[in-house]
Order: C-alpha cells, then structure tokens, then sequence
C-alpha cells in the first residue's frame, strides 16, 4: 500500500501490457542517452525517492515508447519538449492508446521539470492522489 501525505494510494496494475520487441533497442538507447529534462526527473524519482513509487524509464507499451512508467499505478509519466508542440496528433492517438489499455497519462513539460522541478513534483503527487485515492467502505 503506498501512503501520500497521509492517504492511502489505491494500486492499478495493469497486466500484460502489449509489448513491440523491437522497440526494446531503441528504448534502452534511449535510456543511455537521455534528454536533459529525463535525466533530472530520474533524479528525484529514481530508488523509489518519490513517496517510495518504482518508476521504470522508457518503458515499451505496445508501439510506443513512454518517458516514464509506474507499474503499480499503471501510469505514465510524459515529459512533454518543444518537439511536441508538432506532434500534437501523434500524442492524442498514443495517450487514447494508452488509456484504451487502461492506464492513466499524466504530462508535464521539460521547462517545468528543469525550471520549476518542485512544482512539477507537486503537481504529479496532486495528480497521482486525485486518480488514485483510496476510498475507505466502512
């Protein structure tokens, strides 16, 4: 059971996530590689540091690579760049994708992440008790 801030976290496996083998290359590349704003989240987020969720890096889900996933949730985490200002098409069909196999899609920018990083933290913690508060029955 995960706790934030006092209130209990109710967990969202997803399982058996599509999975294109082929992007697994390519996504540990970019793993090594990395972008600037990635690398920094991972920083905070990594080992369980963040209210101690397990988040993966570029994680293969069916066609698409996600930035950053967390299991026991089923959510992803994206880091959106002035490269998606181009892609807004591309990044609708992959969140409607994402949230068909029932996972939730939470974004934030690289400009919030390197210029604002607790307030980007803050919002996914906001973001994370608001989807997946657990609601006592009693």
């Amino acid at each position: 059971m995960t706790i934030i801030n006092g209130i209990r976290i109710k967990d969202h496996y997803v399982h058996n996530l599509p999975e294109n083998r082929e992007l697994l290359n390519y996504s540990r590349k970019n793993r090594k590689a990395g972008n600037m704003a990635e690398i920094v989240f991972w920083m905070q987020v990594h080992k369980k540091m963040f209210h101690g969720l397990d988040f993966d890096r570029q994680k293969v889900i069916g066609n698409y690579i996600v930035d950053f996933f967390v299991k026991r949730l089923g959510l992803v985490v994206e880091i959106d760049g002035g490269s998606h200002n181009e892609k807004t098409d591309y990044d609708e069909q992959r969140d409607r994708y994402l949230e068909g196999l029932g996972l939730k899609v939470f974004h934030t920018t690289d400009f919030d992440v390197l210029q604002h990083m607790s307030m980007a933290l803050e919002d996914l913690r906001k973001y994370i008790v608001g989807n997946y508060e657990h609601e006592d029955v009693g």
